[in-house]
């Protein structure tokens, strides 16, 4: 996340607070690398997974690597700013791209649905009634399939 914030503050013009972030953004992801790592050594089901060799994770590592050295270039050619102890915050509410969610509300219920009406429903009332069990397979009768033969005279000519 700070690296792409550090893109977006780069493209806003403002240098120094995007070397911040590309520098948080190297911290976390030397930490993030490191428990990758130890991941794939451990013993154990799940060892076949290796994050660290991801491509997503890979191309993370250079990304935040040639941003970093644009952004010094540039802020030592053009904009010479300078770079703020902290970290900026991240803007956590996305204000864009995104839809707001529409809260699911229960319809009201209908007239016809009163307590009694659900008390009816009670399978333990219900009748016992034979007619539910199924009725024994009748013995299925063979059927005398016709003789085909194959035939050589079908009228097709070929010339």
């Amino acid at each position: 996340a700070y690296c792409y914030h550090g893109q977006t503050l780069l493209a806003s013009d403002k240098c120094g607070e995007a070397i911040r972030s590309l520098q948080e953004s190297e911290k976390f992801f030397a930490k993030a690398e490191a428990l990758c790592k130890e991941y794939g050594e451990t013993k154990g089901p799940g060892t076949t997974a290796k994050p660290s060799g991801h491509l997503f994770f890979r191309k993370l590592g250079s990304l935040i690597k040639n941003t970093l050295e644009k952004c010094q270039r540039e802020n030592g050619f053009i904009y010479f700013q300078k770079v703020p102890a902290e970290a900026p915050q991240l803007e956590l509410k996305a204000n864009y791209g995104l839809v707001e969610p529409v809260p699911f509300e229960f319809p009201a219920l209908n007239a016809h649905w009163t307590p009694e009406t659900v008390t009816a429903f009670d399978l333990t009332k219900r009748p016992k009634d034979d007619s539910a069990k199924p009725k024994p397979d009748e013995e299925v009768k063979p059927l005398k399939e016709p003789d085909i033969k194959p035939q050589k005279d079908s009228g097709c000519q070929i010339s």
